[in-house]
């Protein structure tokens, strides 16, 4: 079965609408292991409210923070330490969409990034990209590091607005597929997720 971690090339672009898409499209389990924030509205909480079939099993976190802050920061004031030996795939015959927490470089404690998670579990990225000025800094940062860990990268999705001279050259330059892209949503239901699935190529 296959395990993706959806990560994104900054805060805020859209990693959990683009998890549940995927997660609707090959129906498959979803997992945060990292979760910071307001927990009665958290990133599983919408994954469930947004997807309709009845196969996906939405696994627990293996951190629940309570502060919107960085991991690292939240857990702090939680009185908790990250450790990543205790952050496990959970068992599953099901493919498995895995969701982090900002970026590659967002802190998980004085010594580990987020990166540093995706290697330990040993699964391929899809990174989420949105067109702004600066993205193509961004996204070309993201590749770069990614394969400087040596972790293989499934490919490219493409966030909100299209820019047809930003995805060109970030595709060409990095010569990452793309997997496709998800249009601006004023509001988003499970209905729209499931016809936005329709775009992705996996």
């Amino acid at each position: 079965m296959n395990k993706y971690f959806v990560t994104g090339i900054g805060t805020g672009i859209g990693k959990t609408l683009v998890s549940a898409i995927l997660t609707e499209k090959l129906k498959a389990d979803y997992w945060k292991p990292i979760q910071s924030g307001d927990l009665d509205k958290s990133d599983s909480i919408t994954i469930d409210r947004l997807i309709s079939n009845s196969q996906t099993i939405i696994h627990p976190e293996s951190y629940r923070l309570t502060q919107p802050l960085s991991p690292h920061l939240s857990a702090r004031l939680d009185g908790v330490d990250i450790d990543l030996d205790k952050i496990n795939i959970p068992l599953t015959d099901n493919d498995l969409i895995i969701e982090g927490a900002g970026g590659l470089m967002v802190p998980l404690n004085e010594d580990e990034l987020i990166i540093d998670l995706i290697k330990k579990l040993e699964v391929e990225v899809i990174l989420v990209s949105q067109n702004y000025l600066g993205s193509i800094n961004h996204t070309l940062l993201s590749v770069n590091l990614l394969k400087q860990y040596e972790i293989p990268i499934r490919g490219i999705i493409f966030n909100g607005e299209e820019n047809t001279e930003t995805e060109r050259y970030i595709l060409q330059y990095t010569k990452i597929k793309k997997l496709g892209s998800i249009p601006s949503f004023s509001d988003i239901d499970k209905e729209k997720v499931k016809a936005a699935g329709q775009n992705l190529f996996i």
